[in-house]
């Protein structure tokens, strides 16, 4: 009989059933490591090498920016070349001539709109081509509108152009820019010396006749200004991409234009007035990524505990009631077998 009772309690520690060896304390320890489990480890881990990557990838595109920087207006001849003059206010009560013929105050063709303001001479055999090229592709991947959101004025500062040219070379420009009612926001003007200079002196563009060429030497890029006729940005050089030109456009605009992703794109990028155009903000990126970093890092580890937490709940809960076995009924030692 007293081998029997071994048998029986030797059987019941076999099947896991003597929970003397599972105390709450080493059920807790065991939900601890549990906690701990190494996708975790290896989640934060992952997270870490990605934020080191976007870090790595931020500063190479900063430079690249900078080594694909455009050349500078003051590799220019002295007497040749733009002058900074952000926030400037252009002289409003500018009389020009519009495509047919008419003169016309340079306030009316501000309409509350930013404006892109390109100064040229339609003749020019070369410069000022490359310039109307790269300005009309650049404002084709604009999903602005000129005449809707903005306004295009392409000014000659050649006294000796007259209405026709202008109307010629504006007929070109919307033919290729191809979009309804931008005959109504890109004007090409023309106008005497005195009016002309007076414009181009307001926005810092210099140029000069050479009388032996019979050209004018001179600089190329764009000026945007705002509504109210401030200098607010330049772009140099002969090609605009459509990110500078749409975020000189949304800042002139004062928020006017654009959306909520370009305010958020005008945190991550800034105006950098030597090369006249948008460069990566590195402090401003680094700070995103590392908060999103941590948002990331934060939510994955919670959900992971959670889920292990979940997972584990219901093997502690079965032992702990496997711990009962020592007083239950079905597990007594019968009266026979203790007398024995």
């Amino acid at each position: 009989m007293h081998r029997k009772v071994s048998s029986t309690m030797t059987t019941n520690r076999n099947d896991g059933n003597d929970c003397r060896s599972e105390t709450p304390q080493e059920l807790r320890r065991v939900e601890c490591r549990k906690c701990w489990h190494p996708k975790v480890w290896v989640a934060f881990a992952t997270l870490l090498v990605l934020a080191g990557g976007a870090c790595v990838a931020v500063v190479s595109a900063s430079r690249d920016d900078q080594g694909n920087s455009r050349i500078s207006p003051n590799d220019l001849p002295t007497d040749v070349g733009i002058d900074q003059k952000l926030g400037a206010q252009v002289p409003l009560d500018i009389r020009l001539r519009d495509e047919t013929g008419a003169a016309i105050p340079l306030r009316d063709l501000f309409q509350g709109k930013p404006i892109v303001l390109n100064l040229v001479y339609y003749e020019c055999p070369m410069l000022c081509n490359m310039t109307m090229d790269g300005q009309v592709r650049g404002l084709t991947e604009l999903s602005l509108d000129a005449g809707e959101d903005f306004t295009v004025l392409t000014v000659s500062f050649d006294p000796r152009e007259g209405h026709d040219l202008a109307a010629a070379a504006r007929r070109t420009a919307l033919k290729r820019y191809g979009r309804p009612g931008a005959e109504r926001g890109w004007r090409f003007l023309t106008g005497d010396e005195p009016q002309t200079r007076r414009l181009a002196n307001a926005v810092g563009f210099r140029y000069r006749f050479d009388s032996t060429t019979g050209q004018f030497a001179h600089a190329a890029g764009l000026v945007v200004l705002t509504p109210d006729g401030k200098v607010s940005r330049y772009l140099y050089g002969v090609e605009f991409p459509p990110r500078d030109l749409r975020l000189a456009l949304v800042q002139a605009s004062g928020g006017q234009i654009g959306t909520a992703t370009d305010q958020l794109l005008l945190l991550c990028y800034h105006y950098d007035p030597t090369t006249g155009k948008y460069g990566l903000a590195i402090m401003n990126l680094l700070r995103l990524a590392g908060l999103a970093t941590v948002i990331s890092m934060g939510t994955a580890i919670i959900v992971m505990i959670r889920r292990d937490r979940g997972a584990g709940s219901r093997p502690a809960r079965q032992t702990v009631r496997q711990a009962g076995c020592a007083v239950s009924p079905s597990h007594e030692p019968a009266p026979s077998d203790q007398h024995c």
